[in-house]
């Protein structure tokens, strides 16, 4: 007798069986591996293909509430049989979410198989009926067993995804060879190993680049190199690593931005090892990070344009399910880089090389990572600076390239910019030595309309090009700022206090006619956060463009108190998630155009006592900055 056989005679209810068909079933049975914490079933969504039944390790059984809190947690171990119940109960979808520990081994029955045991032998069918029956019996438990309150398709395959940090998952270990290393000794360590990524280090052991399969077809097998030469000579770089803190979405955002496929995992002794893409999206084939992957994958303008056309169902799902507005702000966003570079990709390949180096930025909410559904272009082109000769020459392949690309994003969904901030606008497509004018004349000029280019400018983002183009710009800016512009930023002071929060003088909201209506406009109500955030972040040359992180950087500096940093942070993404919400339900039900305007009456009072308070503390903010900011600045 097998092993699996003799296994299955200790397992309720396959104890059951007769022997002749239990040695039928272990002949059946695949055994499957699974890594610490890895998330196996998600509470009706997942479809169950087999059911489960735990040779070793264990399984965490769990529902999640509105919270993202676990509720009715249970373990299982050795001999528990999983899934039974929801492929029969539950239209095949996991009743619980299911986590294993670290060493899980299960043997898997596939549903066909297992629906015919049940079909032919009552007593096996029964218990898996009566367990649910006992379960159900349970008014907590059955409160969480309801169909799926949306027929759409589902794109979150787990909401710890947004929780969950990468030193819950196993990196790979790190293989490296030196930069001397002769290409075809490389080759051979990584098939000797059995990896797609070998690690290149310098003679003082740092990495200092990368080799995979790619590296070798591209590098060197498409360019006939000479596989005797030093490996340093065609790896890939740079490198990309990232905190074994951060959050497992966090990391696939930044592969996607970063266009890396590994990423090196960092603790405080170093590297810990690092992950690939695959492996971190091969657990989440229904997320809306595998949509990302088939943006990419997307080539043609009107394939780019159904894709966007998607991005409102998943946002709504996103905030149904309670994943923070700021996270779903970086899905927004990194679903419009993905589509701007591609399209981007594509006028080059119809326009052939640029005659210069050149960085594609984006600005406004998207170069802060804060863009929403109603969304317009801002953009810009700085190219490197060329000699007389070759000036327009140069300037007139950008402004067509810019004007290509800006055509094709409006059609797939991104409008043109009613103020005109874009690369098709000539004013907007410039040498790097013409924008370093540019931004020196806006900060000594200091009215009204300089204090809005630099606004919208300092919010600016690389996309696309020669990221060094941008970096001199960052230092250009960083030794500008170290001279007194006084007036300049009190101009910007004074012109985000403009924006008053919507409150009366009775702490009511404040509203005004739109239609038969009275509403109050979400977008001014978020302004003045972002405005006094930048003031403040510029006066301190802190250069990120996101309204949060430019909060965090603050708060390390003692600029605001923790205290202050959270009651803002929250307030802002509380805004955020109630905006996007709306526009998402504009957009899915209405079919009709997003705009930012509520009418209050539509909020539950606990919707409208929260926005009471954060609209008071924006109104403290503003007199904080009156009295503080304001003063100095003379």
């Amino acid at each position: 007798m097998n092993e699996k056989f003799e296994f299955l005679k200790t397992v309720t209810p396959f104890n059951l069986l007769p022997d002749e068909v239990l040695q039928g079933v272990s002949d059946l049975l695949q055994e499957v591996h699974h890594t610490k914490e890895s998330i196996i079933y998600l509470q009706d969504s997942s479809k169950m293909r087999s059911v489960d039944i735990i040779v070793a390790g264990e399984y965490e059984l769990f529902f999640y509430d509105s919270e993202q809190n676990k509720r009715l947690p249970d373990h299982r171990k050795s001999g528990y049989c999983y899934g039974g119940s929801s492929i029969l109960l539950n239209r095949k979808r996991s009743i619980r979410t299911v986590i294993a520990k670290k060493g899980t081994v299960v043997y898997s029955l596939h549903r066909k198989e297992f629906i015919a045991l049940c079909q032919a032998y009552e007593g096996f069918f029964h218990f898996f009926t009566a367990e649910y029956g006992r379960r159900m019996l349970d008014e907590e438990y059955a409160h969480f067993v309801r169909p799926s309150n949306t027929a759409t398709e589902n794109y979150i395959a787990a909401d710890q995804l947004y929780s969950r940090k990468l030193e819950t998952i196993e990196p790979r270990d790190i293989v490296a060879c030196t930069g001397d290393t002769p290409i075809f000794e490389a080759a051979k360590t990584m098939v000797w190993h059995k990896i797609s990524c070998l690690f290149i280090q310098n003679q003082h052991a740092q990495i200092t680049g990368y080799v995979t399969d790619l590296t070798l077809r591209n590098n060197v097998v498409a360019r006939q190199v000479d596989v005797t030469r030093p490996v340093r000579e065609i790896m890939d770089q740079p490198i990309i690593s990232i905190s074994d803190q951060a959050f497992v979405y966090e990391a696939i955002l930044l592969m996607f931005q970063t266009r890396a496929r590994y990423l090196l995992i960092a603790n405080s002794k170093g590297y810990s090892g690092f992950i690939s893409r695959n492996k971190l999206l091969s657990s989440l084939a229904q997320s809306p990070f595998m949509f990302i992957q088939s943006v990419k994958l997307a080539r043609s303008v009107q394939e780019l344009r159904q894709k966007w056309q998607k991005v409102p169902s998943i946002v709504y799902q996103l905030l149904d399910r309670g994943v923070k507005s700021e996270i779903v702000n970086q899905v927004i966003t990194t679903v419009a880089d993905t589509i701007a570079v591609t399209v981007i990709e594509g006028v080059i390949e119809e326009m052939g090389p640029p005659p210069a180096k050149f960085v594609f930025m984006v600005l406004g909410s998207e170069g802060r990572k804060e863009q929403t559904l109603k969304t317009d272009q801002d953009n810009a082109i700085i190219y490197e600076d060329k000699a007389n000769e070759q000036r327009e020459m140069v300037r007139e392949y950008f402004l067509q390239f810019a004007s290509t690309v800006s055509e094709r994003l409006d059609t797939i969904g991104f409008s043109f910019c009613e103020g005109g901030f874009m690369a098709k606008n000539s004013k907007w497509t410039h040498s790097l030595s013409h924008w370093k004018r540019n931004y020196r004349t806006w900060m000594e000029e200091s009215d009204p309309e300089a204090v809005l280019k630099v606004a919208t400018f300092f919010d600016c983002r690389y996309l696309f090009g020669e990221e060094a183009i941008m970096d001199e710009l960052k230092v250009f800016l960083h030794e500008e700022l170290e001279n007194p512009h006084h007036r300049f930023l009190h101009h910007m002071a004074q012109n985000a206090l403009q924006y008053e929060p919507p409150l009366t003088f009775f702490k009511n909201i404040k509203t005004f006619s739109k239609g038969s209506q009275q509403v109050f406009n979400l977008k001014k109500t978020m302004t003045p956060i972002v405005d006094l955030v930048r003031a403040y972040a510029l006066r301190n040359r802190i250069f990120k463009t996101n309204t949060g992180e430019r909060l965090q950087a603050l708060t390390a500096m003692g600029v605001f108190t923790e205290k202050e940093q959270q009651e803002l942070l929250q307030g802002y993404y509380y805004l955020m998630g109630m905006r996007l919400k709306k526009q998402a339900i504009q957009i899915i039900d209405d079919k009709a155009e997003p705009d930012n305007f509520i009418d209050p009456k539509t909020l539950t009072k606990i919707e409208q006592v929260t926005l009471k308070e954060i609209f008071k503390v924006i109104s403290d903010f503003q007199t904080k900055i009156r009295v503080g900011f304001m003063n100095t600045l003379y």
